[in-house]
């Protein structure tokens, strides 16, 4: 097994994937449920929300969903509902996790994700040991939480962060 990620294997796994659409406003998954499954935006709009708040929106196909479930075993972190209709690639998590182009491609938007995450972190900190406003500090924070939230290798971010929440005041 090589782990150089190669883009023509990976468009060939999905191209062998069935394909599920969903119209607009429909739940793909839905929070605390376990479906078992891992789906790739192929084209279309998604809305994630945790407890009721809109975390994000992902529009880029390639973004992986149910990803945390299958690689935890657990159930899924939040709804994905369809902004627009939507057409994903479908994969058994169970048998996608045993692929080795398939973990790899995961691997590395989670690694995206942790990267940008640290990044954020570091500025983060020096914003509160210089004694940025707590505008900024917010902004910051919600940026963190959108990527942690984040599928695939970008998002574009939803709202305009936490309301009246400044734990460095």
């Amino acid at each position: 097994m090589t782990l150089i990620h190669d883009p023509e294997v990976w468009q060939q796994r999905l191209a062998a994937l069935p394909l599920a659409s969903y119209g607009a406003g429909e739940t793909v998954f839905a929070e605390g449920t376990k479906t078992g499954r891992l789906l790739i935006l192929k084209t279309g709009a998604v809305s994630i929300v945790k407890n009721g708040t809109e975390i994000a929106q992902v529009a880029e196909a390639g973004a992986v969903f149910g990803e945390l479930s299958a690689l935890l075993d657990q159930p899924h972190g939040a709804d994905v509902r369809t902004l627009e209709a939507s057409e994903f690639h479908v994969a058994d998590a169970a048998l996608l996790m045993q692929d080795p182009a398939a973990l790899l491609y995961v691997t590395m938007l989670l690694a995206r994700r942790l990267d940008f995450a640290n990044q954020a972190f570091l500025e983060l900190k020096s914003q509160i040991q210089a004694g940025e406003p707590p505008g900024l500090i917010e902004q910051t924070l919600d940026k963190i939480e959108g990527v942690l939230n984040a599928i695939g290798t970008g998002y574009l971010r939803a709202g305009a962060g936490i309301a009246g929440h400044h734990p460095f005041q």
